[in-house]
């Protein structure tokens, strides 16, 4: 058994209740559990408990026995002095406080339902690509829904969290912000981090100072790309290469290496080259970029911002120095959604929050339902155990629950994980 089945069982009070007592034979009842505590310190806080004829309010801790309390090394931490309960499976010695008072203690090995624990160990050995794939389609849709509109939210919540982080970094900069995110789509899953160091090493600011030109625009992106190292056969990749040198020594720049991409195995239209070229066209036709995008009210307004037109090179090329048949070869509607999901709905969660407007929030939410749903192996195999989603934000929430529950084997801490072992 793992401690957490104990969690579980405590914060559900999933376990028998009948004349609850201490080890020492004093009555207890639970007025309230506590407040799971995932970080540091005791397991349950603010507890409300009557131990005897007192009515204590503190911290719950919790261990399979009673002896980790002392392997812990518990009692010399002054954290746990507000422990009124000790939870145990086996009380295997008695424990006390750092001030030397014995702590009541709850043995659970006779109070636990065998039929939790054996489902909860099904559950956790169990091999199949998600540990409920056999139960999923039993749970009620209900409880299915609610637990996905959670799910969402709490990726949205995530995303958002990354992006305070690197907010506070650039000093509370939205727009530069917006942009280093923004670049990181551009550059999908294979090429994520590279399309960020370069936002990074080619501000926003550097960039507005050449917006009269897309030409030197470029120079500066694909040089600190370091995808101008060369040498190139054909004249406009020459050009550029001509103007990011005397871009550089204006600037001291130092360009990314051009190690730092991966070509192999993408279809053309997904090549950096290509991208860069797509991104570089975006900010240089559209101004005001960022306010732009958050006060877009629909899905179609957004795809007419991210509606690029490519200089005439690109038409017949997706990298330097190697043809392709002439072709217009704007931003698929697949990416712009993609770039909504992964970049433009998290801020607009976070740019309501800090500026305590609703409307962001709920307007990051309503398009993520409008938009369609991704296509990608992880939301295909969805399908097949039963969760066929309509939206965008159905199969985020899908995303989040097989990376952040079902993977973990977190079953006990999910809505379906909670219903299959209820039986």
């Amino acid at each position: 058994m793992k401690e957490d089945l104990l969690h579980y069982a405590w914060r559900l009070q999933r376990f028998n209740l009948a004349a609850l007592q201490t080890t020492t034979g004093e009555p207890i009842e639970i007025l309230h559990t506590g407040t799971h505590n995932t970080h540091a310190g005791p397991d349950f806080l603010n507890a409300r408990i009557r131990i005897g004829e007192t009515l204590w309010a503190g911290n719950v801790e919790m261990h399979l026995n009673a002896s980790d309390w002392l392997q812990h090394g518990h009692q010399e931490d002054r954290a746990y002095d507000n422990v009124i309960l000790h939870v145990v499976m086996e009380e295997d010695t008695p424990v006390h406080h750092a001030r030397g008072e014995r702590i009541p203690c709850l043995e659970m090995k006779k109070r636990m339902p065998p039929k939790l624990a054996s489902q909860y160990l099904r559950l956790l050995n169990n091999e199949d690509w998600i540990a409920c794939e056999r139960q999923f389609p039993t749970v009620s849709e209900l409880t299915r829904n609610l637990w996905l509109e959670r799910l969402a939210a709490e990726r949205l919540e995530e995303k958002a969290l990354a992006i305070a982080q690197q907010l506070e970094q650039n000093k509370e900069d939205w727009e530069e912000t917006f942009y280093h995110f923004l670049a990181r789509s551009f550059g999908a899953r294979v090429n994520a981090e590279p399309f960020m160091m370069l936002a990074q090493r080619c501000p926003l600011l550097l960039l507005r100072k050449h917006r009269h030109s897309l030409f030197q625009m470029e120079a500066l992106l694909f040089g600190q790309s370091g995808l101008l190292a060369g040498p190139f056969e054909e004249e406009y990749p020459q050009q550029l290469q001509k103007e990011y040198r005397f871009q550089r020594r204006k600037y001291q720049l130092q360009p990314l290496p051009p190690q730092a991409w991966k070509f192999l195995r993408l279809r053309p239209a997904n090549f950096p080259t290509l991208r860069i070229a797509q991104l570089c066209t975006l900010l240089f036709q559209t101004d005001n970029l960022f306010s732009k995008v958050m006060a877009a009210l629909s899905m179609p307004e957004v795809e007419n911002i991210f509606e690029v037109k490519l200089s005439n090179y690109w038409w017949t090329h997706y990298t330097f120095d190697k043809t392709s048949d002439k072709k217009r070869k704007a931003l698929g509607r697949q990416a712009i959604h993609l770039i909504f999901i992964n970049t433009i709905a998290p801020f607009l969660f976070l740019y309501g929050q800090r500026k305590g407007e609703e409307k962001y929030l709920e307007r990051a939410l309503e398009l993520l339902e409008a938009t369609r749903p991704e296509a990608n192996a992880v939301i295909r195999r969805w399908k097949d155990v039963g969760a066929d989603a309509e939206s965008a934000f159905q199969t985020q929430a899908l995303l989040q629950l097989k990376n952040e529950y079902c993977d973990k084997k977190r079953c006990l801490e999910c809505a379906v994980g909670n219903a299959v072992l209820k039986g």
